[in-house]
């Protein structure tokens, strides 16, 4: 994330006591169906203690934030089917969830 020619970003939630409680990476990506870039949020994670608090969601909007000064046509990211605490937050703040992910 520190090299200048990785399109790769990260951010990270601090409390008033210096404790991580929170940390999110996003990468950004070229797609052969846009003329602007799109932005994969690769990795999000809140300490346990530290959940449904905001800090997510403040995680989430720093990654949108930095989409909008790039002038991003997309934000994306995956979850697993069975992570139903953070689908609450992501059915708040983004939509369409209109593809299936495969992988080998």
């Amino acid at each position: 994330m520190h090299d200048p020619y990785v399109p790769m970003q990260g951010w990270c939630a601090v409390s008033g006591n210096g404790k991580m409680n929170g940390i999110v990476h996003a990468l950004e990506r070229l797609s052969t169906w846009s003329d602007v870039p799109y932005i994969y949020l690769e990795d999000l994670f809140v300490a346990p203690d530290a959940r449904t608090g905001g800090i997510g969601r403040a995680l989430i909007e720093a990654v949108y934030a930095h989409a909008d000064s790039i002038d991003c046509g997309r934000v994306y990211w995956h979850t697993k089917t069975d992570n139903l605490i953070a689908q609450k937050l992501y059915d708040r703040i983004a939509s369409d969830k209109s593809f299936m992910m495969y992988k080998r």
